[in-house]
């Protein structure tokens, strides 16, 4: 679901398929080994002609279309620039209105994700919040702990979060001053070509018994301008993204917060008001 604000007024972009002769929301099928949130940024981007920032996860939509069936995740996806040029397979780019976009839908599922973006805000603060990759073992290191390095298998989940910060739009990062962390995000600051800013209320020791004031940091950096990324670790992360979630009224289970996972936080001035979870190999 692409969407725009120009003068205050929020957009959507639909694609017309003169296969079809339909009017729907852009969508498209994932490569070999492509992740669902690559894939959709990608796709947007080959449809439309639209540079996004990708959001929160939508809603997941099946349907058939002759003896196939179609299984289909969509996410919200703020445009950034870029202009359509058409195609054989998307002949017509129509930015509207929700309620003109509404009207001019060929499908009632598409209507059914339409309801989905706009159940909250369209323009959401995205937080990436990282737990640092796979790190060497702690029975075999010898040096202080803040100083134990990643570990190979942490070295090839590296790409995987570089291509979240990039399709989420990250401009800014932040981690807990640990090697295993600050590495763990290195390579997205590298592409940004600017630092790492070291935040000592999120990591392990200073968490403990001061957990309010390192959310009340997060949420600090998280209405600040641009998309963070924020390292840090497994002792933080469930507790500091289940607080949060509470003291929004956001409904959350415990949170996981496997190595190398992110949490992609949204929030509505402060207020939590959607996360998704993703794991990345």
């Amino acid at each position: 679901m692409v969407w725009r604000s120009p003068a205050g007024t929020v957009e959507v972009a639909l694609v017309h398929r003169p296969r079809y002769d339909d009017w729907s929301l852009p969508k498209g099928k994932l490569e070999p080994d492509e992740s669902v949130r690559m894939a959709a940024w990608r796709e947007v981007r080959e449809e439309t002609g639209a540079r996004v920032a990708l959001g929160r996860f939508l809603t997941r939509t099946k349907y058939r279309v002759g003896a196939d069936r179609k299984v289909v995740d969509y996410f919200a996806a703020r445009y950034k620039s870029g202009s359509f040029t058409p195609s054989d397979e998307v002949d017509e780019v129509a930015w509207l209105p929700v309620p003109a976009a509404r009207e001019l839908l060929s499908y009632g599922h598409d209507r059914d994700v339409l309801d989905e973006f706009t159940a909250l805000p369209a323009d959401l603060r995205t937080v990436l919040l990282v737990r640092h990759a796979k790190a060497g073992s702690r029975s075999e290191w010898h040096d202080a702990d803040e100083l134990r390095p990643l570990s190979r298998n942490g070295q090839k989940q590296l790409p995987g979060i570089r291509a979240l910060a990039r399709v989420y739009g990250v401009d800014r990062v932040f981690s807990a001053p640990l090697v295993r962390c600050v590495r763990t995000v290195q390579p997205v600051a590298d592409d940004l070509g600017t630092k790492v800013v070291e935040e000592e209320s999120l990591s392990e020791k200073a968490y403990a018994g001061m957990a309010e004031a390192a959310a009340h940091r997060l949420l600090e950096i998280a209405t600040g301008d641009g998309v963070p990324l924020i390292c840090s670790q497994g002792g933080v992360i469930p507790d500091l993204v289940f607080r949060l979630a509470a003291a929004s009224g956001l409904p959350l289970s415990r949170p996981a917060a496997k190595k190398g996972s992110v949490w992609a936080l949204f929030f509505s001035g402060t207020r939590l008001a959607a996360a998704d979870y993703i794991q990345v190999p």
